[in-house]
């Protein structure tokens, strides 16, 4: 299909197959994105592709997670499912399902550095953010985004890879997995303190990568104005000042003001702000090269309607103002917790 300038999606009903029973993060949630996106006419429109997934190959996985956490994993599945921590489930089907999600991120790779599609956005579950190299948590099973990260320079050979993480909660994992490389910039804003812990703004990574993890804890009630000041005085002039050849967005919708999980109040127009923002440096500086890849998000009409919101910014085609006003008061830098 010709590069039309829409945004690409990365679908499969099969992200419901990993089954939680009831827990936040829900196969409901596929159900919910489904919906709101068939309605905006997003699975219709005749220039937009939308492609499913392939599984992720043991290679791109072992690239993050060591093979004794990847094997943890399989064998949950092919017990009949295990609780590998309080929040993170395996169900039998689970293992194929988060191998689908890990590998529809690098298919998204795939179709911006092929130039089939300007940009691109996997709409996946479960999340991978939290999932460290060896460990799953925090509903998460593999790092969807880090393996997409490490395909993207195996693959590609890329040297300088920008991740921007909006969700609610700190990407340790994906912290984790770049802490000493300074091939990756990390970039995260996120409700501090609050789970998982990690997040404080001087965890700047280590070794050749320190200085290429930059933590931005926000305090609870940080709204669309913070955010727009928080993105446009400080994200968007570190990615410039990274220059990288492709940026990769952590797309969790649980900031926003509805979410059950977190106390921050983001508006639906609020992503869609955001969105713009990350498109428009990524027009300036890797020639459009942008992959989103769905994290949090838990009430299911603010998740649907934040995911069109974000692709209707990316493609142009309404408008995405933020809140009038800055309010600085929620840009804070709180102790780490225990």
């Amino acid at each position: 299909m010709k590069n039309t300038g829409r945004t690409a999606l990365i679908w499969s009903d099969s992200f419901r197959d990993h089954a939680t029973g009831p827990h936040p993060e829900s196969p409901e949630r596929i159900t919910a994105l489904r919906t709101a996106l068939r309605a905006a006419g997003m699975f219709d429109d005749p220039e937009r592709m939308v492609r499913a997934p392939k599984p992720a190959t043991t290679e791109a996985l072992l690239a993050v997670h060591s093979p004794q956490m990847v094997d943890l994993v399989r064998r949950a599945a092919s017990g009949g499912g295990a609780w590998l921590d309080p929040d993170t489930f395996v169900s039998p089907d689970s293992y194929d399902t988060s191998r689908l999600a890990a590998g529809a991120a690098c298919d998204a790779v795939d179709l911006v550095m092929q130039d089939e599609a300007p940009r691109a956005f996997a709409l996946v579950r479960p999340p991978g953010h939290h999932a460290e190299p060896g460990r799953a948590m925090g509903f998460c099973l593999f790092n969807n985004i880090a393996v997409a990260a490490e395909y993207a320079i195996d693959r590609y050979g890329l040297e300088r890879v920008a991740i921007v993480d909006w969700d609610v909660h700190h990407g340790n994992g994906t912290q984790a997995a770049f802490w000493r490389d300074p091939r990756v910039f990390f970039i995260s804003t996120h409700q501090y303190p609050f789970y998982p812990g990690s997040g404080a703004a001087r965890e700047r990574g280590e070794g050749a990568g320190d200085g290429y993890t930059l933590n931005i804890p926000l305090g609870a009630g940080s709204d669309d104005a913070v955010y727009e000041q928080v993105f446009s005085e400080i994200v968007v002039p570190a990615l410039r000042a990274f220059d990288p050849q492709l940026i990769l967005v952590s797309a969790g919708f649980d900031p926003h003001q509805d979410d059950p999980l977190a106390m921050m109040r983001v508006t639906t127009a609020g992503f869609g702000m955001l969105a713009r923002m990350v498109s428009d440096v990524a027009t300036d500086i890797c020639a459009g090269r942008l992959v989103l890849v769905l994290e949090g998000g838990y009430n299911l009409d603010a998740l649907g309607a934040s995911a069109v919101a974000t692709i209707r910014a990316l493609d142009g085609t309404n408008g995405t103002d933020g809140t009038d006003g800055i309010d600085a008061g929620g840009f804070t830098d709180h102790p780490a917790s225990a």
